[in-house]
C-alpha cells in the first residue's frame, strides 16, 4: 500500500491516470451515442501507427505543438501565463512567409533567414507583452489575448495585399523553394523517385509525406531550453522569480528584466514553430483566417499535460499530435464524430487539473 501511495504522488502518475480516464469517459460517451468504442479506438490507433506515412504525419503535426508547448512551459516557470503564444505563432508565420517570398538566396542563406524571421517576429511580439507586464504591471493574459486578435487580422490584411496575394486563392504566394526544409522536394516528382518508392514501400510511404527537419529542430531546442532552465544561472534566476518574486528581488535578481527576457524567448519559440510549418509543410504559405490556427492555443494544453516540463512537452506534443491526426480515422472508419477527440483531450486536461485529488488520496493511503 505504501509503494502504491508513493507511486501515486509522482506527477507522471496523475498524468497517466488522467489519460486513462480520458479514454474511459470517451468510451462511455461513444457507447451512449451508439458507436462501438473498441472500433473507434482501434481506428484511432490504426490512424496513428497503421502505416509509416501515418507516423510521419504525426511527427509533422506534433512539431509545432511541441515548440508552442515549450514556449508556454518556459514562461510558466517564470510565473507567466503565455496565452499569447497563438499570436506569436501567427506573426512568426507571417514574417517567415514575407521573407520567404521577397528573398530568394541559396538555401544555406535562405533557410536560416526564413527561420530567423519567424524567431524575431515571435520574440518581438512576446516581448511586447513582457514589457507591458514589467513596466505597467498589465496582466499578460489580457495583453496576450488582445495581441492574438491583432495578429489574426494583421495576417488577413497582409494576405490581401497585392504584393503577396495569390490570385484566385484566399492565401499568399508560397515561399521560394530555396527556403524549404522538407527533404527531397524536387526529387519526389521524378520518375526515378517513383521507381524507388515502389521498390522500397516503407521508406517510399514516408517520403510521400512532407517529411522535414522540423522535428529535429524541435527536439534540439527543447533540450537547449531544458538545459538553460535547470543547468544555468539564468535558469535559476527565472525559476526563482517564478517561485517567489519578492524573495528573488530581495536576493538581487532583476525581476522586471527577467520578465521581458522570458517573454522574448517564449515568443521566439512560438515564432520558430510557425516558421518551421511554413518552411517544411505544403502549401508553404499562409491563408486568410476566420479563427485562430490553434497551434499556440493547443500549446497551452500540451504544456499543461506535460506539467510545465519542457522535456515533457515532447511526449505530450506527440500524444496531442497523434490524437489530432489519428482522430480523422475515427470519423472515416466508424462514422463517429471527430469531436470525440476534442472531448477526450478536454477530459484529460480537466482531470490533470484535478491531480491534487490523487495526491490527497495517496496521502490517505499512506496513513
Amino acid at each position: 500500500m505504501e509503494k502504491t501511495a508513493k507511486l501515486l504522488k509522482k506527477p507522471i502518475a496523475a498524468t497517466l491516470i488522467a489519460i486513462l480516464f480520458g479514454f474511459l469517459v470517451s468510451a462511455v460517451i461513444l457507447g451512449m451515442a451508439g458507436y462501438n468504442p473498441f472500433s473507434a479506438f482501434s481506428a484511432l490507433i490504426n490512424g496513428i501507427f497503421g502505416r509509416p506515412k501515418y507516423i510521419s504525419n504525426v511527427l509533422i503535426k506534433s512539431t509545432p505543438l511541441i515548440l508552442t508547448g515549450v514556449s508556454v512551459s518556459f514562461a510558466y516557470k517564470m510565473g507567466l501565463f503565455n496565452i499569447g503564444a497563438e499570436g506569436q505563432y501567427i506573426v512568426g508565420a507571417l514574417a517567415a512567409n514575407i521573407v520567404g517570398i521577397v528573398c530568394d538566396f541559396h538555401p544555406v542563406i535562405q533557410i536560416p533567414l526564413v527561420l530567423l524571421a519567424g524567431v524575431l517576429a515571435g520574440a518581438i511580439y512576446g516581448g511586447i507583452a513582457g514589457w507591458l507586464k514589467a513596466r505597467f504591471s498589465i496582466n499578460e493574459v489580457i495583453t496576450g489575448i488582445m495581441l492574438n486578435w491583432i495578429a489574426l487580422y494583421l495576417s488577413n490584411f497582409v494576405c490581401k495585399m497585392e504584393a503577396f496575394h495569390k490570385p484566385d486563392t484566399d492565401g499568399t504566394y508560397r515561399i521560394n523553394e530555396s527556403g524549404f526544409i522538407s527533404f527531397f522536394t524536387n526529387w519526389k516528382t521524378t520518375e526515378a523517385a517513383g521507381d524507388f518508392m515502389k521498390g522500397h514501400p516503407v521508406l517510399g510511404d514516408i517520403l510521400r509525406t512532407d517529411v522535414n527537419a522540423g522535428i529535429l529542430i524541435a527536439l534540439a531546442l527543447t533540450l537547449v531550453i531544458s538545459f538553460i532552465l535547470f543547468k544555468t544561472t539564468k535558469g535559476y534566476e527565472l525559476r526563482a522569480v517564478g517561485l517567489n518574486k519578492a524573495a528573488a528581488e530581495f536576493a538581487g535578481i532583476n525581476v522586471k528584466r527577467n520578465m521581458i527576457q522570458t517573454m522574448v524567448i517564449a515568443g521566439a519559440l512560438a515564432g520558430i514553430a510557425a516558421a518551421i510549418s511554413i518552411s517544411g509543410n505544403n502549401p508553404h504559405n499562409i491563408t486568410q483566417l476566420s479563427a485562430f490556427e490553434s497551434y499556440g492555443l493547443n500549446g497551452l494544453s500540451v504544456a499543461f499535460i506535460a506539467g510545465g516540463s519542457p522535456i515533457g512537452c515532447i511526449f505530450s506534443g506527440l500524444l496531442f499530435g497523434g490524437l489530432l491526426y489519428g482522430g480523422q480515422s475515427v470519423q472515416y472508419f466508424t462514422g463517429a464524430p471527430s469531436e470525440i477527440i476534442d472531448i477526450m483531450i478536454g477530459i484529460i486536461i480537466f482531470l490533470i487539473a484535478l491531480k491534487d485529488i490523487i495526491r490527497v488520496f495517496a496521502e490517505k493511503l499512506t496513513k
